[in-house]
């Protein structure tokens, strides 16, 4: 029947409309901004930079390795590595940037930088409410502005934190053990050699 389809529209409005003042979960509207939808995990507004422990600086899990500035399609991320090393979160001494600036007002949210970066150090946020009067400042980031914790990044992103977590666990274990057994064979050669050095007899002494 010709515009069966827009009645059926229709009717679908009324419904949702009319069963609004009875039923909740046809009432989509929500009154923003004191009530808001919860974030869904999936999505994605601008990246933010990870850290382990209480001190952003401390425990920044970027190395300033640049691989998110070079592949980043619409390039506004600008990294500069530090001259020195700190201390990671597990006390390895590691590069850091020294300066790391995102311009949001330029960032399209593709997710590339995340997806490439080796030490999960980059990942997208779930926060769009980012206006801001100062359209120049106030849209390009810095690393301080960047970086949240770790539990932040569970709290958003709960499934995908999770298996980040799992496998930077399982890496610090293997090289726990590496270190360890490096120790010991260190340890041994030490004593080999030291045994050797004591049975060997002095020059011009007693054979």
């Amino acid at each position: 029947m010709l515009g069966e389809g827009i009645l059926k529209g229709l009717a679908e409005t009324a419904r949702n409309f009319f069963g609004s003042y009875v039923s909740k979960d046809r009432l989509t509207t929500v009154q923003y901004p004191e009530q808001r939808d919860p974030r869904i995990e999936s999505a994605r507004s601008f990246p933010f930079l990870v850290y382990d422990g209480a001190d952003w600086h401390d425990g920044m899990r970027c190395v300033a390795c640049q691989i998110c500035e070079k592949e980043c399609p619409p390039k506004c991320i600008y990294i500069e590595k530090s001259k020195d090393k700190k201390p990671d979160a597990n006390g390895k001494p590691q590069f850091y940037p020294a300066i790391f600036d995102i311009d949001i007002s330029v960032c399209m949210s593709c997710q590339i930088c995340a997806e490439v970066c080796p030490f999960d150090a980059i990942k997208m946020d779930v926060d769009y409410n980012l206006s801001t009067d100062d359209r120049f400042g106030g849209l390009l980031l810095d690393k301080q502005r960047l970086s949240k914790s770790n539990q932040y990044y569970n709290a958003i992103h709960p499934t995908e934190a999770a298996a980040v977590d799992a496998r930077l666990a399982a890496e610090r274990v293997r090289q726990e053990a590496k270190a360890k057994a490096t120790g010991q064979a260190k340890s041994t050669a030490d004593a080999k050699l030291t045994a050797t050095t004591q049975a060997q007899p002095e020059i011009g002494g007693p054979r």
